[in-house]
C-alpha cells in the first residue's frame, strides 16, 4: 500500500443487497479517513436450496468483478456474502485461492470472516440470527458442524427475496440475536450481509453479555486486518475494537503450541480498554483433547504462587514439575491434569501486564528450544500489547 493514500478494500457486492453499503460506509467513520471501499456488484437475487439459487454463486461472475475492483488497485479483495454458510465452507476457500491467483491480491468472504471471528474469541457454541428460509437456515447449522461449531438456532425470518431481507426493521433483528443469545451461546452471528444488525452490536453486547459478530462488520474487519491495518475502533462492537488484538494472540499461541509439542498455551492480560483481565485468558490453544481453561474465572490469577513469583523475579518460571515452590494452584493440576509449565512475563511501563503459560499434561524436561520459542511469543505479545496502551 502506498503511504501517500488510504488503504482500500475491494468488495464483491450481492446485486440485490442495500444495507451493506450505507452500513460499511458507517463504521469506516472509525477509520478516519484512513481506509476507502470500493464496490462491484454480481447478480443475487433469491437465497434458496436449489440449482437455481446455486448458480448464482458461480465463481467466473465474481472473478470478473475482481478484475475490475483490481483496475482500482486496491489492496484487499473480499466476497461480502454469506453463501459459503449453506453451500460449504470449502467453496468459499476456493473462492478466496482463485480471486488471489487471478489478481494477486489477498481476499476473504464474509462466512470466513465469521469463522475466524469465533477462531479468535475461541467460540464453539455459536447464536445464529438468520433471515433465511428453515431449511438454509439447517444447512448453515449442518455447514457450522463440521467447522467445529455447535449452534444455537433463533427462529428464521423465513424470507428467500434478498432484497427484501433488508427491510426487516432492526428493532426485529435486535429481537433475533437476543433469542440466539440463550442456551449457552458464547457469541451471536447475524448470518447475512443485507441485514442491519451492525449497529445494534455495542448495545446488544452490553447487554447480553456475550459477541456479536454482525457479518458485514465481521467481513470489514477481516478484510482490514487481512490488509495490515488491524482495527481498534471504539462504538461498534468488540470485534472492531478488540477482534485483531484476539486473532494476533490466538495465533502467537497457536505457534507456541506447535513449537513446543505442549499440551496448551494461554496469554492473561490486564487490558480493561479492551475487556480483558487475567482472570479470565485472553486467547488458548489447545492440543488434540486437551481441556479448554479458556472460560474458567474461578481463581484470583494475581494471587496464585506461581503468579507473585513472576511479579517478583520478572523471569520465565520454568517447571519440569510441581515438587519445588513455587506451586501451581491444586486445581491446574486435579482439575485439568497439568504437570509442567513454562510461565513467561509481559510487562509494560515497568508493570506484570500478564503472561504467557505453555502447560504439559506429563512432567517433561523444556529444551532451550521452547524457552527460546516461549521468548519469541513473550516478545510479540510484549510489543503489541505495549501498542495498545
Amino acid at each position: 500500500m502506498s503511504d501517500h493514500r488510504p488503504l482500500r478494500v475491494g468488495m464483491l457486492t450481492p446485486s440485490s443487497n442495500t444495507c451493506l453499503e450505507p452500513v460499511t460506509y458507517g463504521l469506516l467513520r472509525g477509520a478516519a479517513g484512513s481506509v476507502t471501499a470500493h464496490f462491484a456488484r454480481v447478480p443475487v437475487t433469491r437465497i434458496a436450496l436449489d440449482t437455481g439459487s446455486d448458480a448464482q454463486f458461480d465463481r467466473e461472475p465474481m472473478l470478473a468483478a475482481a478484475r475490475q475492483l483490481a483496475d482500482a488497485k486496491v489492496d484487499v479483495l473480499v466476497w461480502n456474502g454469506t453463501s459459503g454458510s449453506w453451500l460449504g465452507v470449502e467453496r468459499d476457500r476456493a473462492l478466496v485461492a482463485a480471486l488471489t491467483e487471478a489478481t494477486g491480491i489477498p481476499a476473504t468472504t464474509s462466512t470466513l470472516a465469521l469463522l475466524d471471528a469465533c477462531a479468535a474469541y475461541g467460540v464453539n457454541r455459536l447464536g445464529l440470527a438468520l433471515p433465511y428460509t428453515r431449511d438454509v437456515a439447517d444447512a448453515i447449522v449442518a455447514t457450522y458442524a463440521k467447522e467445529g461449531l455447535a449452534c444455537v438456532l433463533a427462529e428464521p425470518f423465513g424470507e428467500d427475496d434478498n432484497e427484501a431481507f433488508a427491510r426487516i426493521p432492526a428493532t426485529d433483528v435486535a429481537r433475533q440475536i437476543e433469542a440466539a443469545a440463550t442456551d449457552g451461546a458464547q457469541a451471536v452471528a447475524v448470518v447475512c450481509t443485507n441485514v442491519y444488525g451492525a449497529f445494534e452490536a455495542e448495545r446488544l453486547e452490553q447487554a447480553l453479555g456475550v459477541p456479536v459478530f454482525d457479518s458485514v462488520t465481521a467481513t470489514l474487519w477481516r478484510a482490514l486486518d487481512l490488509a495490515g491495518a488491524a482495527p481498534s475502533w471504539d462504538g461498534y462492537g468488540t470485534l472492531l475494537r478488540d477482534g485483531s488484538l484476539r486473532a494476533h494472540v490466538q495465533s502467537v499461541l497457536t505457534d507456541v503450541l506447535a513449537a513446543t509439542g505442549a499440551d496448551r498455551t494461554t496469554f492473561r492480560v490486564d487490558l480493561p480498554a479492551h475487556g480483558l483481565h487475567v482472570d479470565l485468558t485472553a486467547g488458548e490453544a489447545l492440543g488434540e483433547g486437551v481441556r479448554s481453561i479458556r472460560r474458567d474465572a474461578s481463581l484470583d490469577q494475581r494471587r496464585l504462587n506461581t503468579v507473585e513469583w513472576l511479579e517478583a523475579e520478572r523471569r520465565t518460571l520454568v517447571q519440569p514439575h510441581f515438587r519445588a515452590d513455587p506451586h501451581p494452584p491444586q486445581a491446574l493440576v486435579d482439575v485439568y491434569g497439568v504437570n509442567a509449565q513454562m510461565l513467561s512475563p509481559v510487562e509494560t511501563r515497568g508493570e506484570l501486564t500478564g503472561w504467557i503459560s505453555v502447560h504439559s499434561m506429563r512432567e517433561r524436561d523444556w529444551t532451550e528450544a521452547d524457552q527460546r520459542a516461549l521468548a519469541v511469543a513473550t516478545a510479540d505479545l510484549t510489543a503489541r500489547v505495549s501498542a495498545t496502551t
